[in-house]
């Protein structure tokens, strides 16, 4: 009941242990006790007992535990010892066979609780320090005892592992208007906890789209934390009382969902801007002490002093995170634009409004694709100028180049971007994508996997990593992604080619089919089309559907044909919805008069599944003008750089 260090009040103890007495009699009945066990002590020449008029003690020192010599093994790196008392522990209960009534019953399952969630906090990070080491036998050994008590901790923990990192997601702070500016400070603190903690070697922090998903969501913490591949989560408020603001900060175990580490802040309401970096900085050094990790003090980024840029820039970024949704991406452009117009050099905010321009190309019928990758570009630029520690911005400037055909430039800035940023989500999806568009697919499958394992609910990276499987071979993990893509919200049409690659070819049609149903809402009509009547989008999908997977000649040359009078009626030729098709069943000529012509930044991803070794997609690739088109659109310039693609030893002859 007692430990060394930490005292309990004599009122309490009465309460737990003499429930229902009057005042006087509980704590007459403490006095007998502790006389009593006293005298028993003077015998042994103990002197076991700090007790004062309102407190009573352990004297540590005096006292051992097998949970505190397993903490005391574990902090001092005696592995032996450690996985010993680990094995002689086993399944027991803590504390058990000890009653005295409901109240010291819960107090007593706190108390379990908090001393097991305590073990497991410095199991995993002994672990970490062993992976981190080398010392993988006595990781092992260590991993093998503790899976004795907690056997359904395997796979958190091992995830906890990877690079040696302690795994971590910052949840949405919780404010208390969901409409009001405290709400985008509040994102503001949870954006610096997440940058600042990102630069913390010994962690591994959860990508800000995938955290995000998680806003009022009605999952438990280690539901969550599952979710996540974590083992930690923080979570806080902000809240408002007149003029003064109260920041509350707390870590949770993504096993348990009990709070191990707390912290606050208290200040007014103008200290609540100013105070997101003294959190972060503060919150993030704390934390490497909650966790026995040696943290260095991390730095923080320069963003702006103007508070109002600064909240113009958090509701932009929250409207282009979720970008899908009816003018959405033109509000936060708007909203951008007006940060800008208050804070010409907020680099951060230059970046954002380039990713805006990304997505209003990708993710609206938008006619003037060229002209929104210019307006990235030179967003994008800016930012670079004012900050070049800004990676995500080079990885954006690479999607211009690919527009201008210059796929060197591109993935030189890919590099650039993960050399300054190589824990970033977004950063890893680029690059893992550019190098898959350039035919390398095995060379960007780690980046991709990188990724998922960062910002694991973010469905559009599955969908490139069903794509590298698809092109390297891997069917089951190729289907599997795609499942996954489909559960996050994400189109279908991957998955019915991986179906399809398969050999399943009715199945592939009913999945790419299936698409259809996200039309208006992930999928928008080309620009300038006019909406279809549910009867005539059912007969378009399915015509499309059987061209492109049902493997009969007569199907797909009717598609083809389609396509051709798409190509020639569209405002938009070089529309995804014809080259995607076209690649896809093989139609080299339709390949070339479109990507071959002009790639835009909702096209290029049709690059990623010409390298797809499979009847009939490679027909391009065996194509007599491929190699002219790979020289056109600067493929070649990349090889020549960087090797030859997967499917290619070197020029033909």
């Amino acid at each position: 009941m007692l430990q060394p260090t930490q005292p309990l009040d004599r009122e309490h103890i009465c309460k737990l242990l003499w429930t229902g007495r009057f005042e006087a009699q509980a704590r007459a009945s403490l006095r007998q006790c502790l006389l009593g066990f006293g005298k028993t002590l003077d015998g042994l020449g103990y002197d076991l007992l700090d007790v004062s008029r309102s407190r009573i003690a352990l004297n540590a020192g005096l006292v051992r535990s097998d949970i505190a010599d397993l903490e005391s093994a574990l902090d001092d790196g005696d592995w032996a010892a450690a996985i010993a008392l680990i094995a002689d522990i086993g399944g027991k209960p803590i504390l058990d066979q000890m009653r005295f009534g409901n109240d010291f019953d819960n107090w007593l399952s706190e108390r379990r609780q908090a001393t097991e969630q305590q073990l497991q906090t410095k199991v995993s990070a002994a672990l970490a320090r062993l992976k981190a080491s080398g010392n993988l036998a006595d990781h092992g050994r260590l991993l093998d005892a503790w899976m004795v008590r907690h056997p359904t901790s395997s796979r958190v923990i091992m995830s906890d592992l990877h690079g040696g990192k302690v795994r971590i997601a910052v949840l949405p702070f919780a404010s208390q208007d969901s409409q009001n500016e405290e709400r985008y400070l509040a994102d503001g603190i949870v954006d610096e906890l997440i940058t600042t903690m990102g630069q913390v070697p010994q962690l591994l922090v959860a990508g800000r789209t995938s955290s995000f998903k998680f806003r009022d969501s009605d999952l438990t913490l280690p539901e969550i934390a599952s979710q996540l591949r974590v083992s930690f989560l923080i979570e806080g408020s902000v809240q408002r009382l007149d003029a003064d603001i109260s920041i509350n900060v707390r870590l949770i175990d993504g096993q348990t969902g009990f709070e191990t580490w707390s912290y606050s802040y208290e200040g007014t309401e103008d200290d609540l801007f100013a105070s997101r970096k003294h959190v972060a900085q503060t919150v993030t050094t704390e934390l490497g002490k909650a966790l026995d990790l040696d943290i260095a003090e991390p730095q923080i980024r320069q963003m702006t002093s103007n508070k109002a840029a600064y909240g113009l820039y958090l509701q932009g970024r929250a409207l282009t995170s979720r970008w899908l949704g009816d003018g959405l991406l033109d509000a936060a452009i708007r909203l951008l634009q007006q940060a800008l117009e208050l804070e010409p050099e907020f680099a951060e905010c230059w970046a954002a409004l380039a990713e805006a321009h990304v997505y209003k190309a990708i993710g609206t019928p938008c006619v003037d694709k060229p002209g929104e990758a210019k307006r990235l570009a030179d967003c994008a630029t800016k930012a670079i100028e004012l900050d070049p520690g800004l990676g995500y911005a080079y990885a954006m400037l690479g999607l211009y180049r690919w527009t201008r055909n210059d796929a060197l430039g591109a993935l030189d800035l890919a590099f650039k971007a993960y050399e300054l940023e190589p824990e970033n989500p977004a950063v890893l999806m680029r690059l893992g994508s550019f190098l898959m568009y350039c035919g390398r697919t095995a060379q960007g499958l780690p980046y991709i996997e990188a990724a998922v394992d960062q910002d694991p609910v973010d469905g559009r990276i599955y969908l490139v990593l069903c794509q590298a499987h698809i092109n390297l071979g891997n069917l089951d993990e190729a289907i599997a992604a795609g499942e996954r893509m489909c559960d996050l919200g994400q189109p279908s049409l991957h998955l019915a080619l991986a179906t399809r690659t398969k050999g399943d070819h009715a199945l592939a049609v009913a999945q790419y089919q299936r698409t259809r149903l996200l039309m208006n809402t992930v999928i928008f009509a080309p620009a300038g089309t006019t909406p279809m009547s549910p009867e005539a989008m059912d007969a378009y999908w399915l015509m499309a559907a059987r061209g492109i997977h049902s493997g009969q000649k007569e199907d797909r040359e009717r598609y083809c044909r389609t396509l051709d009078f798409l190509h020639a009626t569209f405002l938009d030729p070089y529309d995804p919805t014809i080259v995607l098709p076209a690649i896809w069943m093989g139609y080299s000529e339709m390949v070339f008069k479109t990507l071959g012509v002009q790639i835009t930044p909702p096209n290029m991803i049709g690059l990623m599944s010409l390298w797809a070794d499979v009847e009939p997609i490679r027909q391009t690739r065996l194509h007599p003008e491929f190699m002219d088109f790979a020289k056109r659109i600067g493929l070649v310039a990349v090889w020549e750089k960087y090797g030859w693609p997967d499917l290619m030893s070197g020029p033909p002859a």
